[in-house]
């Protein structure tokens, strides 16, 4: 398929392993079975586009028009994609011993969580090369996301999940009119059916890294974070990563920012990426100077959004930990669900457990001297809490009202 490009600042498509050029003009997955950047004409940006300019727009992510793959407005496809805020955690960081504490909120976004991004921008360009019917693996999020965004585009959506995943997550996908399929093994093996069915279905392959502009979309992440701090940024983020493309997206962000200028920092941010014990490629890739990470066996972890045992662009994330003097943390499997309860009720914002984990990574990053007090943190909660029923699970006291209350026992 192709199409004609017009309006943009597209200069190619690369091979993220290998640097080849690639036309944008067609449709792309894999590139020697690795992810595909988007590469732009920074120069020519900047003649284009001005902060000034920036903040006349209105606040949502379309308003990096010029450092997206967007080519025609009228094949773009929205649900209003706003900005997230960034809330300081004064109370929660106090606790902690650190002054200068804040969560990124991606739960504000329109299907509840970051997902929004990545599909905003992957159905836009999959609605613009004439895509009818999108397929996908999903541990939790990116499923309803992508039911949402192929619904809104009036296009036939299959979404394939383990049998354990989030309850909600499996009822979004459904009321947003997707095929959805429950599959008795892990995000891999559902990845696997996609794989399987793409000639005999005909679907094109939404999975994470598999086509080059999920990951532009997740980029509108730092480039908010960049702005938000009025072009200086912070000194560390904790990210939860399980196929990383956010991690990935904002490191390509800031990059992009300071090739052209914008950024004022002296210095890149730490990008510091969590897993948990119960699912840690990453980490032990990281850990044993590795470039690829060994899939693991036997991933479990309550945190659906980072068991992930294999990521296709796991060199793409440990090129980005390490380019940026960050590290990659795995935290106790029971300390998830404190850490999100703890986090949510100190602070109101509605913490999902794979920010849970990143909480307790913060608190074991300040134990070993990773971190300190003075560092600006940044914590990026990726999803609304009250889409995991099955973490925030409890059972509340009844009162029977036609007896005395025991106002002693309230």
């Amino acid at each position: 398929m192709t199409a004609t490009v017009t309006n943009n600042f597209v200069s190619h498509l690369e091979g993220a392993i290998d640097g080849e050029h690639l036309p944008p003009e067609i449709v792309h997955t894999l590139h020697h079975e690795r992810p595909i950047w988007v590469r732009y004409d920074l120069e020519q940006i900047n003649k284009s586009l001005s902060k000034q300019v920036l903040l006349s727009r209105p606040p949502t992510i379309w308003r990096y028009a010029e450092l997206l793959p967007a080519y025609e407005p009228s094949k773009i496809v929205s649900l209003g994609e706003g900005m997230t805020p960034v809330l300081p955690c004064p109370r929660l960081g106090g606790e902690m011993g650190l002054n200068h504490l804040s969560v990124k909120d991606e739960s504000q976004l329109p299907t509840g969580s970051f997902k929004s991004r990545g599909m905003a921008l992957a159905i836009t360009m999959a609605n613009h090369f004439g895509v009818k019917t999108v397929a996908l693996p999903t541990a939790g999020n990116a499923g309803g996301a992508a039911a949402a965004y192929a619904a809104r585009a009036g296009m036939q959506c299959y979404v394939f999940m383990p049998q354990d995943t989030p309850i909600i997550n499996q009822y979004e996908a459904v009321a947003a009119g997707a095929h959805a399929f429950l599959v008795n093994g892990l995000i891999n093996d559902c990845g696997s059916v996609v794989n399987k069915g793409k000639d005999e279905m005909g679907w094109f392959d939404l999975s994470t890294l598999k086509e080059p502009y999920r990951i532009e979309g997740k980029k509108t992440m730092g480039l908010e974070l960049a702005e938000q701090f009025d072009w200086k940024l912070p000194d560390v983020i904790f990210y939860p990563t399980g196929g990383g493309t956010g991690l990935i997206g904002m490191w390509k962000a800031f990059n992009e920012l300071r090739e052209m200028g914008w950024l004022d920092s002296p210095v890149m941010p730490r990008m510091i990426s969590v897993q948990s014990t119960g699912c840690s490629p990453i980490v032990n890739a990281y850990d044993s100077g590795q470039r690829h990470a060994t899939p693991v066996q036997s991933a479990e972890t309550i945190a659906r959004g980072i068991r992930v045992p294999g990521a296709v662009g796991d060199f793409m994330i440990l090129d980005a930990i390490r380019q940026s003097g960050g590290t990659a943390v795995a935290v106790d499997e029971d300390a998830i669900l404190p850490w999100m309860s703890r986090a949510t009720a100190t602070e109101g914002i509605s913490v999902c457990p794979e920010t849970g984990a990143c909480f307790a990574a913060v608190q074991q990053c300040l134990d070993d001297g990773t971190i300190s007090a003075n560092d600006n943190i940044v914590v990026f909660n990726t999803g609304a809490s009250q889409k995991y029923s099955e973490a925030i699970a409890c059972e509340l006291p009844l009162l029977n009202i036609e007896q005395p209350i025991n106002w002693a026992a309230i």
